[in-house]
This record gives C-alpha cells, sequence and structure tokens, in this order.
C-alpha cells in the first residue's frame, strides 16, 4: 500500500514514521523523483489500516492492487535509473551491451571488447558460468573466465554483465564483476533470486522461455523484496510454435512493462531470433517500441565461436547497427552516447571542478523545457542542470564560470535559425564542443477539466508559435502570449490558476506542474528537431572532431564569398550550413556562419585556414567537436 504523508513534513518525522514501521514488521520504501510525499508500505506481518492512519503524518491510504509491490508503476511513478559505474540504464538514454555469449579465451574476450568499445558499446557481456540444454555442450570457463572478463574491464573501461547460475557463485560474482545476469532459465530460481536480492548489484533478469509477464515480474519482485532495487528487465524472446526463427520476440512486451513498472527494459534480439541476419531489424523495432537499451551479442569469428555463433554479428555488422539506433534514438525521444556516435558524455573529457564542487551546466528557462530535456539528455541525470532567464545569461555563467557547460538551440528543422544564438556566439569567446538533435512534440496544455472550447489565450515562446502554426490558424480565438521558454509557459498557466489559459509544452511539463494534456502532437510536422550546441570556456581539446563551427565576414566586393567557397571545394570540405547575419554598425555588410564537416583545428588543415584568411577580414573558428559522423 501506498502512504500519502503530510504536506512538508520533515524528513525528521519520515524517519521516525519509518522506525515504527519497521518495528511492526512492515517493509518501507521511499520512491525517488517522484516529487509527492509518499511511502511505500508492504506489511509482512498484518498492520491494519486502523494503524496506519492513526501515526502521526499519515492523511490517507492507497492500495496497490497488483500481486508485485515493489516493482510496480503505482508504487513508483517516475522511471528507475539504473547507474553502474558512469552507465545510465533508463530514462531518456540508450543502453547497449554488447559481447560473445560465451569467453574462451584472454585474446578473444579482449579482442571483441575492444571492437565492441570502439562502436559504441556501453557494457560488455560475457558467459562465464553457462547453463546450455546439453551436458557435453562448453559450460564456461567458470572462475577463470571471470578473471578475463576484470581484467577486460581493467583495460577498455568497460563495466561487466555476466550470468549467475547458482547461489555458490555469489562470492565470486562480488570479486569479479558489476552487473550480474539471470538467464531465461533461471527465471523462476527463487533461491537465486534472493541472493541476487541481498548482493546488492544490479541485476539483469531475463524472461523466461515460457512465462507471462505477470510471473516476470513476480520474479523481480523476489529480488525487490530483499533489498535490491537495482533491477533491469530483459524480453529474450518466448517459446511458441513458431519453428522460423529461435524463439518469438515478445516487442508488445515493452509497452505493457512500462504501463505496469518503472524498471527500465532491454531487448536482446540476439537470443530471440538466433540468426545473425534478423539481430538487427529487431534490434532497431526495438528501440522504437521503447525499449531503454539493448543485449547483442558479438563476436568477431563466430564461425568458430563455442557458443551462439549463428547469431552472433560480427563487430562491422554491430558498427552498423549502432549508427542505425543513433538515427532512429531522437525520433522516440532517446540519445545514444559514446565516442563512434561523436557523442561521448562530457564528463569523459573534462574531470575540472568549479572551486571544488561537481560540475554545473545551464539551459534556458524551468525545469520541464526542451532545453531541460537536452541538458538532461546529454549530460546525464547526476550532474547539476539549473535553468537561467535568458540565452545572455547562459553564455554570461559560462565566461565568468558559474557553469562548466551551457546548452542552446541553434537551430529548428521547422523554424530555423535562432538568430539571437548565432550573435551571441560572435559576442562571447566560448567554444562549441559538442551537439544533440532533440525531436521536439508540442502539446497543448491547460488545467486538469479545462475543454478545447475553454482556451482563451495560449503562452509559448515565439518558435514555439511558428512550429504550430496550423493548429493556431485553425482556432484563431486563441489569443497568443509570448513568453521565453515552454516550461515558463506552462509554469506560469500552472501558478496563475486562470482556467482560460493554455501553454504550448511538453509531457514533461505538464506532469511536472501537475497540469493536463489537452492536445498531444500539434506541432506542423512531425519532422520537428531542435539542435541544441554545448558551449565552454576551452577548446575540446581529445577525442574525434569531425565538424567545425567557423564565422567570417568577407570584403564588399564581388565574387569575395565565391572565393572562400572556392577554399572549401577545392580541399574536399563539405559545407553542411552557411547562415549569414548582419554585422552591427555596418548597414548591407554580413557576417557568415558556417558549419563544415571537417576538424579546422586539425594542424594538417593549417595551409587551409591560411587559404581562408587570406579571403577573409576576420575569421575565427567557433569549434571543433564530433558531430556523429564517421567521415
Amino acid at each position: 500500500m501506498i502512504l500519502v504523508l503530510e504536506k512538508g513534513m520533515t524528513q525528521v518525522k519520515k524517519n521516525q514514521l519509518k522506525s515504527v514501521l519497521a518495528a511492526n514488521g512492515c517493509m518501507v520504501h521511499e520512491p525517488g523523483g517522484s516529487g509527492q510525499n509518499i511511502l511505500g508500505v508492504i506489511g509482512k506481518n498484518s498492520v491494519t489500516r486502523e494503524f496506519l492512519m492513526a501515526q502521526e503524518g499519515v492523511v490517507d491510504i492507497v492500495p496497490i492492487s497488483t500481486a508485485y509491490k515493489l516493482v510496480s508503476r503505482q508504487m513508483q511513478k517516475e522511471d528507475s535509473i539504473i547507474r553502474i559505474g558512469n552507465v545510465e540504464v533508463g530514462g531518456d538514454r540508450l543502453t547497449i551491451i554488447a559481447g560473445p555469449c560465451a569467453v574462451e579465451s584472454r585474446d578473444q574476450a579482449m579482442t571483441i571488447a575492444k571492437e565492441v568499445k570502439k562502436y559504441g558499446a556501453t557494457l560488455f557481456r560475457g558467459g562465464a558460468f553457462k547453463p546450455r540444454s546439453s551436458p557435453y555442450s562448453f559450460q564456461g570457463l567458470e572462475e577463470e573466465g571471470l578473471k578475463i572478463l576484470a581484467e577486460v574491464r581493467d583495460v577498455t573501461g568497460l563495466r561487466i554483465v555476466t550470468e549467475i547460475t547458482s547461489p555458490m557463485h555469489a562470492d565470486l560474482m562480488f570479486k569479479y564483476v558489476d552487473v550480474i545476469q539471470i538467464g531465461a532459465r533461471n527465471m523462476q530460481n527463487f533461491e537465486l533470486l534472493k541472493c541476487a536480492g541481498r548482493m546488492g548489484k544490479p541485476v539483469v533478469l531475463k524472461r523466461g522461455l515460457a512465462s507471462t509477464i505477470e510471473e516476470w515480474l513476480m520474479s523481480a519482485e523476489y529480488i525487490a523484496a530483499e533489498g535490491n532495487p537495482n533491477i533491469i528487465l530483459c524480453e529474450r524472446g518466448i517459446r511458441t510454435f513458431e519453428p522460423y526463427t529461435r524463439n518469438t520476440l515478445d516487442l508488445s512486451a515493452i509497452p505493457v512493462l512500462k504501463q505496469l513498472t518503472h524498471l527500465p527494459v532491454l531487448i536482446d534480439p540476439s537470443h530471440a531470433t538466433g540468426i545473425r541476419e534478423k539481430v538487427s531489424p529487431m534490434a532497431r523495432a526495438a528501440v522504437a517500441a521503447g525499449a531503454d537499451g539493448l543485449m547483442i551479442e558479438v563476436h568477431h569469428k563466430p564461425e568458430e565461436a563455442l557458443s551462439d555463433g549463428p547469431q552472433s554479428l560480427y563487430p562491422k555488422q554491430f558498427g552498423r547497427l549502432v549508427r542505425d539506433i543513433y538515427v532512429i534514438a531522437p525520433v522516440v525521444g532517446k540519445q545514444l552516447f559514446h565516442d563512434y556516435t561523436g557523442s561521448a558524455s562530457p564528463r569523459k573529457r573534462s574531470g575540472e571542478k568549479r572551486d571544488g564542487k561537481g560540475q554545473r551546466a545551464v539551459y534556458l528557462g524551468e525545469v520541464g523545457t526542451f532545453s531541460h530535456k537536452a541538458a538532461s539528455q546529454y549530460f546525464g541525470t547526476d550532474m547539476e542542470s539549473s535553468p537561467v532567464p535568458s540565452f545572455r545569461d547562459i553564455f554570461e555563467h559560462v565566461k565568468i564560470g558559474e557553469a562548466d557547460f551551457g546548452i542552446i538551440p541553434i537551430e529548428n528543422s521547422l523554424s530555423g535559425s535562432i538568430h539571437e544564438n548565432y550573435d551571441l556566439l560572435l559576442e562571447y569567446e566560448l567554444h562549441i564542443t559538442g551537439e544533440l538533435s532533440l525531436r521536439v512534440v508540442h502539446n497543448l496544455i491547460a488545467h486538469p477539466g479545462t475543454k478545447i472550447e475553454d482556451i482563451k489565450r495560449v503562452l509559448a515562446p515565439p518558435p514555439a508559435f511558428q512550429q504550430c502554426r496550423r493548429f493556431l490558424d485553425a482556432n484563431p480565438d486563441m489569443k497568443i502570449v509570448p513568453v521565453n521558454a515552454t516550461g515558463s509557459a506552462v509554469k506560469r498557466i500552472a501558478e496563475s490558476g486562470i482556467l482560460e489559459d493554455a501553454a504550448i509544452g511538453s509531457v514533461e511539463a505538464a506532469r511536472i506542474f501537475s497540469m493536463n494534456v489537452l492536445e498531444e502532437s500539434i506541432e506542423d510536422n512531425p519532422r520537428n528537431f531542435t539542435r541544441f550546441v554545448v558551449i565552454e570556456r576551452e577548446p575540446l581539446a581529445e577525442g574525434v572532431k569531425n565538424k567545425s563551427s567557423i564565422v567570417f565576414s568577407t570584403s564588399n566586393n564581388p565574387g569575395a564569398l565565391f572565393e572562400v567557397m572556392k577554399v572549401f571545394s577545392e580541399n574536399q570540405i563539405n559545407l553542411v550550413k552557411l547562415e549569414s547575419r548582419p554585422i552591427h554598425g555596418k548597414p548591407w555588410q554580413y557576417m557568415f556562419y558556417a558549419d563544415l564537416e571537417a576538424d579546422m583545428m586539425d594542424s594538417q588543415k593549417e595551409s587551409v585556414l591560411g587559404d581562408i584568411k587570406k579571403n577573409t577580414e576576420f575569421f575565427r573558428i567557433i569549434g571543433s567537436y564530433n558531430c556523429g559522423s564517421d567521415k
């Protein structure tokens, strides 16, 4: 059941209540990030409603109707994010676990680990204990395999996922690995589940071959009931009558699970299909269906693999799949971050701190804006990020060291460039060090119970009005009121209490401010993406850089711009964007902003830079960074 507590109840009083409940045989769970003052209570002993209502601070009791309690969406509304080192499983990020079915040798494991890391894996999988259908099949290298996995982690930095098959292996798992996996055959091995719960390490729990979703969640409940909330569900196909694949991949389980539980969901298309050519299509479909990540088997010599060679991708096939996922992810509101796509977290490249404090990023507006979502996706949830009132404030905070990073929108696929930020990039000598494309889905948000015909005013930033022109034209009686950000618009209508006001914003903003989504997806075109860039005080010094942003001006003579363009053409540098802005104080003269598919800070580009500078009156590299292109 869920205990609803008094608003403003202090943590001291809450802890006292938890102690009373624990003393009466209750298991108490405090959901994180819900924004509500609640406690989840599981009563192993009989505790009456009257007893609970008599406790100080308890104002209501809401029963949990499902057989599984701790892992249910009723217990925790927010999605759980499982942290494994610097990797987050769940939320807005996609996780890719890759590696061989079994560790066969040190050379085999190390070779595959280096390949999958290069192409984008965020965790490494490999079996040391292998439960096989035949007693004569390869059973794994056991402790020697675990030692190899630990060495792989030391060399590559990839955290390790491996299967536990018996409680007697718990000490070895503690010693060598980061994430334990409970395979399909052991999904209802309750002693093993309880052991995994007591261990406390993150657990990947695979679905049984013939198990229902409720049985699967009850197995997860066994782990949670032992005090371990770090559970990741993994659908790997179920046994059906269909013989054309090894198993039948139940992609419908993803939306079902998203409704029933707060736990993250992975898909293992390798075991589901059993056929190499089927793995990538099903992996792409899984991401489109809303999976939080993938578990992919990869082998550099699958024809020689001791286990599951026919379903293992070659490293280059895995690389192509990752690039496909990188493109698909933003469409479903997620991002894929790693060096191969050029979207590695900035924390990997910068260990600097502000006056002994952790790193901080700033964005425009309020919590719940698309800028807030971009910051969360790019920097992760464990970096401090906070809103500021204006774009200039973002630049100013970064310039004076109040923030390590700023994230700003630079252009939108429907409404075009954000000119103010181009001007600020010229004014402030900061550097672009990364970029992110975010799909923008606009919603009409209003107070609960309000009908669309009741709306008199709509609040939103001007770009949102441009992107929702058709909807607004179809509702001419709605007066538009410009504000600086979508989150600010939703916050204002929530605080004002005016039922005739609505806002254009995100689903997240509606949830944060307890508002209702009145009309979904009101943007003119579903291909509505905003490109954000990250700005810092110093240029990006390490890593692959395959894109540069520059600004320059030319003389006011015929052919002056053509001479600059000719330099790019002669040196096979692809120009992907060219933007002009008026030069303040010089009527009819312009600054040109350009994006190039090249690292213009590379020493090999010195002669090219020399040729450009000969044909320009002003020239500056705003930043060289990795955009995700492998050119």
